[in-house]
């Protein structure tokens, strides 16, 4: 089990180790997309990069980086990640639309 705090939100949610993050989220009513990617994401596949959240705390519980992930956020902290390529084995805090 691990439980995802949205530090933003002010919520959080229990979930079953090896979750989605992105899934979780919209499942919980949790916004992670700013205005217009509302509309345009790819939901959930990857192509977009739209549902970039910020790990505070537990980035030791989360699945590696993808390749992905890699290329897209070369200049970009460690802890940046693409929601829907995260999986959740631990607690962790996140900042959404960061």
């Amino acid at each position: 089990m691990g439980n995802i705090k949205f530090v933003k939100e002010n919520r959080e949610i229990v979930v079953a180790k090896g979750a989605n993050l992105r899934l979780k989220a919209v499942e919980n009513g949790i916004d992670i997309y700013k205005f217009f990617s509302k509309l345009t994401n790819c939901g959930g596949a990857g192509q977009c990069t739209t549902c970039v959240v910020q790990i505070v705390e537990g980035l030791e519980n989360l699945s590696p980086r993808t390749d992905l992930e890699t290329k897209k956020f070369k200049n970009k902290p460690d802890n940046y990640r693409l929601a829907c390529q995260t999986l959740v084995n631990g607690p962790v805090s996140v900042i959404t639309k960061p």
